[in-house]
C-alpha cells in the first residue's frame, strides 16, 4: 500500500465520509491522482463511494471494514518495521532521539496554542 493510499484511508478514518476534492487537499496531490487512487482503492474494496446528501451532484468516499483492516495491518508492519530500527540503536542515541521527540512535540503543541 502506498503512503498515499495509506494516508487517504487514514483521513477517511479519522475525518469519515469526504469528497474527493477534501481528500486531494489533506494528501497535497492533483484532483487527477486522487480519482485514480479512489477508483482503485474502490475496486479493492477499502472505500466505498456514495451520493453525498447535501449535494447529489457530489460524491462522498468512505472507508469500509476492509479498508480499516488494511490500514491497521498496514500500521502494525510499519510499527514493528520502526521498532527493529530503533532495537538497533545504542541507548544513547535513543535517549537523543527520546529528546528530540519531546522538543517536536513542545513545538507543536505551541503551534496548536496560538490562534489563527
Amino acid at each position: 500500500m502506498s503512503r498515499t493510499a495509506a494516508g487517504t484511508l487514514s483521513a477517511l478514518d479519522r475525518h469519515g465520509p469526504s469528497r474527493v476534492s477534501d481528500l486531494t487537499r489533506l494528501e497535497a496531490v492533483g484532483q487527477p491522482a486522487m480519482t485514480g487512487l479512489v477508483q482503485r482503492l474502490e475496486a479493492t474494496g477499502l472505500v466505498s463511494r456514495t451520493s453525498d446528501p447535501s449535494d447529489r451532484r457530489a460524491t462522498l468516499v468512505a472507508i469500509t471494514d476492509a479498508g480499516r483492516s488494511a490500514l491497521a495491518e498496514r500500521r502494525r508492519s510499519q510499527d514493528a518495521l520502526i521498532a527493529a530500527r530503533l532495537g538497533r540503536l545504542s541507548p544513547d542515541r535513543l535517549d537523543a532521539l527520546g529528546h528530540a521527540v519531546d522538543a517536536l512535540v513542545e513545538l507543536t503543541q505551541e503551534d496548536h496554542d496560538q490562534p489563527h
